[in-house]
């Protein structure tokens, strides 16, 4: 195949590329059922960037550590690598409230605090239960996120 070209995707890519997408717009839905307000690409872009995550702010990690317990949700330990829900605020707290571009569409997102930014990692991922624990134990958080 000449250099530069691209490369034609095999039926196989196409089915899972397509699947892919399906998967991401259900759970997409289902996060904004649960209440969720980030628009799909700041969505897609926390998810992508928690899955990629190999370590984590030491500030984040123990926010996170801290508001689960108090709630009752038993995170996974260190040795079975990062916690999905700790991986995701994480995430969110870079792209949400540290815009290095001052992008100022999201400057109201710097004001979200740790409990519903914590929230909205566990709307984000589907975890209703955790969610509904969480909701319980910090009743002035709305529902609905913001």
């Amino acid at each position: 195949m000449p250099e530069g070209l691209p490369r034609k995707e095999t039926e196989k890519e196409a089915i899972e590329r397509i699947q892919s997408t399906e998967a991401h717009g259900n759970s997409y839905e289902k996060y904004r059922s649960l209440g969720g307000f980030l628009i799909e690409t700041d969505f897609a872009n926390a998810l992508a960037q928690a899955k990629e995550r190999r370590t984590l702010d030491s500030h984040s990690l123990l926010q996170a550590e801290g508001m689960a317990r108090a709630a009752g949700i038993v995170l996974e330990g260190k040795e079975n690598g990062l916690d999905p829900r700790v991986a995701l605020y994480d995430a969110l707290n870079d792209i949400l409230r540290v815009d290095p571009a001052g992008d100022i569409n999201r400057y109201h997102y710097r004001k979200l605090e740790d409990k519903p930014l914590f929230a909205e990692a566990l709307r984000m991922l589907g975890d209703t239960e955790s969610l509904a624990k969480f909701l319980k134990t910090h009743s002035a958080i709305s529902r609905e996120g913001k």
